[in-house]
């Protein structure tokens, strides 16, 4: 066979298979073109599931007459001129390749007007290779591009088109995202003439959280932590939620980079890294993110459909991510007004950890409650308390002073211990439940990640040696391993070929078993593997211990005890969940309790 050009129609249809995947991808890419116009308003009107008709009409800057024949041929742009532009796009699109590759797939008809422009000029284009002159048309200034008959010319790809309602759903979805990527645009999608969609321009940051409820629900704002953090060049902002509100599914996370919605390992491995221990295992976290950085330094142009992105700085980037992220979980504690959180009794309802630990349910479901109980958070200032602890709350002789005016406590003062598993407190607003075990572990735990980090995790001579018995593959490990307990606080030593005797350990876990727990810690270290996998996988082991080191469940305490892990928990990072990311305690409101009881009504 001889080596021949193909047609220019082939060669665009060859094009509109990436491009055009489906009638949301026609959508996509013309709301990108509008974008790019500086549109403030987009009306996108649909028929029968953008098979029949997809109609997209802006406000922006149009298209000069002499342009619009152009508009329609392959790599023909405005966006980019040299390679040099290309290694900094800061347009949506840039190829030149949407228009021609949908007008060789439909029936498509482009009407355009500028602002000088005495009138708008209308060209149209139905996959055959003639081009025809460009007519005068009274439409105001922007443009409209109807494109008709999809896949007309192309059976075969029209047959691949699934149902009306599945593909309207591609596209109503496809328009809730585009619109959290740019508030500054108003948009209304209709289908079958019928209104879908309406959002108005978003100016104020009230405005924005209201779009962003009426796309992935007013509970997502109830639940979620702002965000603000720049350095390095980079600046990320948006919204988190809370590691208690959770989903089943990776169907609400939406990351922005330069304002493209992306779908990226590196980011997505930074911000799993950051939930890693607040967040309950197969759960995923929620969040709007927006990444903003020199265009240089990301590059756009890795995949036809630009949903993929290559960072020239990826460690840095990735560092960056998880560092904010980190930090602006950490800093959610009781009494911090930022914002409100009710937790979502249906969204997170995780099974009993074990006998000793039982779920904490964050409340029954009532139909007398109007409103579910809710966590706050603590200022972001706070009192750092790294001295080294020791005992478990072994403060019977402790005075625990009255909250005063100038210092309220946010978690307030213990009333009783019930079924020795919850506390019970009174605030000035209401009242608060705390799971005593899982509090205390996520205190013990965040003070031994700060030893161990700082390299100084108090230890503790135990009276009597503790002689523990293991497998031999358990106790070379044991052996090899001995920096590693070290740097924990374990003083371990092998006295035998399946014995370990532990004369010392550290002082945060006094009256834990230890036995148990280094047996525990072993099997993980078996499970990781050894080398760099052990320092990877510190916070699951430090979690481990934290565990074992925690009150347990059925432990009466008393009100100075309770007190104690009320005012240590007001001083800890991420004390809204434990090591397992199950909550560790609740508010009910003043208002909560008459509600429930009908008073006033």
């Amino acid at each position: 066979m001889r080596i021949r050009s193909l047609p220019t129609q082939l060669v665009n249809q060859i094009a509109a298979g990436e491009v055009v995947e489906r009638p949301s991808s026609v959508v996509k890419e013309l709301v990108e073109n509008s974008f790019d116009a500086d549109a403030r308003h987009i009306v996108i009107d649909i028929e029968q599931g953008g098979a029949r008709s997809i109609k997209i009409r802006d406000d922006g800057c149009g298209i000069v007459k002499e342009d619009l024949p152009l508009a329609l041929s392959r790599h023909a742009t405005s966006k980019i001129a040299s390679l040099k532009d290309l290694e900094q796009v800061a347009t949506m699109g840039f190829r030149g390749e949407a228009l021609p590759s949908i007008s060789s797939v439909s029936r498509l008809t482009l009407i355009s007007r500028t602002c000088d422009a005495e009138c708008a000029w209308r060209v149209s284009a139905d996959g055959r290779e003639q081009d025809e002159a460009a007519q005068p048309d009274p439409h105001p200034q922007g443009t409209t591009i109807d494109v008709r008959d999809l896949f007309y010319n192309t059976p075969a790809r029209r047959k691949f088109m699934k149902t009306e309602k599945t593909e309207f759903g591609h596209i109503e979805t496809l328009i809730k995202r585009m619109a959290l990527s740019r508030f500054d645009v108003g948009f209304i999608l209709n289908h079958n003439q019928r209104e879908s969609i309406n959002f108005k321009p978003a100016a104020t940051e009230v405005q924005q959280e209201q779009r962003i409820a009426a796309i992935c629900g007013s509970a997502f704002i109830d639940n979620a932590v702002k965000i603000k953090f720049e350095a390095s060049g980079l600046r990320l902002s948006g919204w988190v939620g809370l590691p208690t509100f959770s989903r089943s599914q990776q169907d609400m996370q939406f990351f922005y980079v330069n304002g493209r919605l992306i779908k990226d390992k590196l980011v997505s491995h930074a911000i799993r890294q950051a939930y890693q221990d607040v967040l309950y295992h197969g759960r995923h976290p929620v969040f709007v993110l927006y990444l903003t950085l020199e265009p240089s330094l990301v590059d756009v142009n890795a995949h036809p459909t630009k949903l993929e992105v290559r960072f020239r700085e990826g460690r840095l980037v990735h560092d960056f991510l998880f560092k904010a992220l980190h930090r602006s979980l950490a800093d959610v504690r009781p009494g911090h007004q930022n914002t409100g959180m009710a937790a979502q009794t249906e969204r997170f309802t995780p099974p009993p950890q074990d006998a000793q630990t039982p779920s904490p349910a964050l409340v029954a479901k009532s139909a007398f409650f109007q409103s579910q109980p809710r966590q706050t958070s603590l200022p972001q200032q706070v009192r750092e308390d790294i001295q080294a602890y020791a005992g478990l709350y072994q403060h019977k002789d402790a005075e625990v002073p009255a909250p005063t005016a100038d210092e309220p406590h946010p978690l307030g003062h213990a009333i009783a211990h019930l079924h020795n598993i919850y506390i019970l407190a009174e605030t000035a607003k209401g009242i608060v439940l705390v799971d005593a075990h899982a509090a205390h572990e996520r205190v013990t735990y965040e003070r031994l990640k700060q030893h161990y980090h700082q390299g100084s995790v108090p230890s503790q001579p135990l009276l009597l040696p503790i002689k523990i018995k293991v497998t031999t593959n358990e106790a070379d490990l044991a052996e090899e391993q001995a920096g590693l307990f070290a740097s924990l606080g374990f003083d371990l030593n092998r006295s035998g070929p399946e014995t370990l005797v532990l004369r010392s350990a550290p002082a945060l876990l006094n009256g834990a078993d230890m036995a148990t727990l280094i047996q525990d810690v072993l099997a993980d270290l078996i499970e990781h593997g050894l080398s760099r996998r052990i320092q990877e996988k510190t916070n699951e082991i430090l979690a481990r211990v934290a565990c074992h080191g925690s009150i347990r469940a059925h432990r009466r305490l008393s009100l100075d005890e309770m007190n104690a892990l009320l005012r240590d928990m007001e001083r800890t990072e991420r004390i809204g969940q434990c090591n397992h990311g199950r909550p560790t305690w609740i508010e009910l409101s003043t208002q909560d309790l008459d509600r429930f009881f009908l008073r006033g009504q």
